[in-house]
This record gives C-alpha cells, sequence and structure tokens, in this order.
C-alpha cells in the first residue's frame, strides 16, 4: 500500500511539472479565464436555473465581449484619428513646432530641427529595404505577422472555451476539489471562504482605484481645458490599475505639454495636482480598499501588485496579492490544525 502511493505521488509530481509546461505559454489566457469565470460565475449562478446553464454561459461570454470590445474599439479608433491629426498638425507647423524645438534648446541646451526629422521619414525607402534584401527580409516579416496573429487567436480558442466551461461545470470542479482534499469539512469551508472574499477584494479594490484616478485626473484635465479629455481619462482608468505610475504617466505628460506651448500656470496647477491629489489618492485607497479587505498588510498588497507584475504580466496586478494572500490563508490554516487541542477538543481535533 505504501509503495503504491509513494508511485501515485512521483506519477503526481511528474504530470504536475508536464502540465505547468503545456499551461504555461498559454498563462495569460488561463489567468484571464479564471479571472473572468470568477467575476461572471455569479450572474451565471442566477440565470443558469431559469435559460439553462449552457445558454447562460455563451450568453454572458458574448455580452462580456461586447461591454469590452466595443469601447476598445472605440479608444483605439479615436486614438488612431488624433495622433494622425498631431502628426498632421507638427508637419504643417500648426502645432508650434518652434515653440518645442526652443523649449528643448534652452532646457536641454541641444538644437533640433523637429520639421526636419519629421520630414526625413520616407516610407519608400522602407520600401527599398526589403526588395534590396531579395525579399527574405518581407517573407520573414509576414511569416512573424501571420505567426503572432496565430498565437492570439489559439489564445483566445483557449480563453472562450475554458471560460465557457469554468461558468458551465465550475460547481463540479469545486466539488472535485472537495473530494480529492484532505481538508476537514470545516477546514475546507473557511479556506473557500477567505479565499473568495480575498479574490474579490483584489478585484474591486484595484478596479476602484483605478476609476477613481480616472475621474479625478479627468476632472483637472477638463478644468485645465486641455485637448481630448474624455479620451485621456478613459487612458488614466486603464493605466491606473498600476500602482504608483499608472495615472503619472498621463498627468505628468499632460503638465509637461502646457508648459511647452507656452501654459506654464497651468502646467505648474496640474503637476501639483496630480502629484498630490491624484497620487495620495493611489497611496491612500489601494492599500486600504485592497488590503484592508483582503486581509493583507498594505505593504504585503502593494508588493504582491508589483511582483505580480513581473511575474505573471498584466494580470499579475491581479493575482499577484492572491498569491501572497493564499499562502497566508493556507499558513494559518496549518498553524491551527496542527496545534495541541485543547481540554475541552477531548484531546482530539475536527477531521
Amino acid at each position: 500500500m505504501e509503495l503504491d502511493q509513494g508511485v501515485l505521488a512521483a506519477a503526481i509530481v511528474v504530470f504536475a511539472a508536464l502540465s505547468l509546461l503545456v499551461v504555461l505559454p498559454l498563462a495569460q489566457y488561463v489567468l484571464l479565464a479564471l479571472l473572468l469565470g470568477y467575476v461572471l460565475y455569479p450572474l451565471q449562478r442566477r440565470l443558469a436555473p431559469r435559460i439553462g446553464a449552457r445558454i447562460a454561459s455563451g450568453s454572458l461570454i458574448l455580452a462580456t465581449a461586447l461591454v469590452v470590445l466595443i469601447p476598445l474599439g472605440t479608444v483605439i479608433t479615436i486614438a488612431a484619428r488624433q495622433a494622425l491629426q498631431v502628426y498632421r498638425a507638427i508637419r504643417s507647423g500648426n502645432l508650434g513646432v518652434d515653440t518645442v524645438e526652443q523649449f528643448i534648446g534652452e532646457q536641454f541646451g541641444v538644437a533640433v530641427d523637429v520639421s526636419r526629422l519629421l520630414g526625413e521619414f520616407n516610407p519608400n525607402e522602407l520600401v527599398n529595404v526589403v526588395e534590396g534584401s531579395g525579399g527574405s527580409a518581407l517573407f520573414g516579416g509576414v511569416m512573424k505577422v501571420f505567426g503572432g496573429l496565430s498565437d492570439v487567436a489559439l489564445g483566445l480558442t483557449v480563453l472562450l472555451f475554458l471560460t465557457y466551461y469554468l461558468l458551465v461545470d465550475g460547481s463540479a470542479s469545486m466539488r472535485w476539489l472537495r473530494g480529492v482534499s484532505p481538508l476537514s469539512d470545516a477546514a475546507w469551508s473557511e479556506l473557500v471562504e477567505r479565499v473568495d472574499q480575498l479574490v474579490w477584494a483584489v478585484i474591486v479594490g484595484n478596479v476602484a482605484v483605478a476609476v477613481v484616478q480616472g475621474v479625478l485626473t479627468g476632472i483637472g484635465l477638463v478644468v485645465l481645458d486641455f485637448p481630448s479629455a474624455v479620451f485621456w481619462t478613459v487612458v488614466t482608468v486603464v493605466l491606473g490599475l498600476l500602482p504608483l505610475i499608472g495615472a503619472f504617466i498621463v498627468w505628468a505628460p499632460a503638465a509637461a505639454y502646457l508648459l511647452i506651448i507656452g501654459r506654464p500656470v497651468a502646467a505648474v496647477v496640474l503637476f501639483v495636482y496630480g502629484a498630490t491629489v491624484v497620487s495620495l489618492s493611489d497611496n491612500y485607497l489601494r492599500p486600504v480598499i485592497g488590503g484592508r479587505e483582503a486581509g493583507l498588510n498594505p505593504g504585503l498588497f502593494v508588493l504582491g501588485i508589483a511582483g505580480g507584475l513581473f511575474v505573471f504580466g498584466f494580470l499579475g496586478v491581479f493575482f499577484g496579492p492572491v498569491v501572497l494572500g493564499i499562502l497566508k490563508v493556507v499558513v494559518e490554516l496549518f498553524a491551527r490544525e496542527r496545534a495541541p487541542a485543547g481540554p475541552g477538543d477531548g484531546g482530539r481535533r475536527a477531521s
């Protein structure tokens, strides 16, 4: 019996490692599927008894895709249109190129001919380079593009299918995990409850802080009559998921732009406003909303976000604190389970 258990344990370790190798190339899509499945499951649980589990799952995925893709497509379209307008304005000299050149010269002591730099770009040179390489560069570029597109298509397929079956079979998966877990009923229930609270706090905390930062930044831009304030507000909400530096990427260059175009008072006001109101809202709200609700020390919460970005990419904003939080929960449960039973327990722990 002990030999059989040893062989099975070794097999579990080996195939767990192999499974990790299989999943790692698609880790971002798998993590996103887990996140979407968790967020959508409460709705799935309400809709499934009325219209069926499969129809409810498909409807929720379709609705989520529309909610995400339509605003994303709109923002990308606006960004591309505004970028083209800026480029044309600079080429025609309507955006104060002389002012930009003068500012760079005064501040950095470097003479830069912006108009010439923009005018030297010739798309025909790129074509000549490609043609001169005998077509190999073009072929290699095309293969890279199609290779990247195929990877994205495969990842999106995994994302859709995994999210769908997480919604359809989520309860069954939890029952399977409970069946193979060696934990007592009380320990399992507490683990699930605390992890659920942790994940929800991390999601709500990060999203709430990002929205608050975006709104605060947008208010400052509107008051100072900054161009495309609504667009930059949306950008700030997205970047606001990153701790400390998210909104800074928007308001700091905006202040520099105002300074360059000859509005120093507005530039100083925006910089001070961003460094105090916007940044302090991040420093205060993120640890308080996320860390306190998740039961994590604020320092560990921010550490989880920063470390998660390195390990998991952008989704590490959510999964980094969750990993540290689950470790804390598991250690606490382990310490409690192995503690000696008190006199009132009859010398036994619950099993």
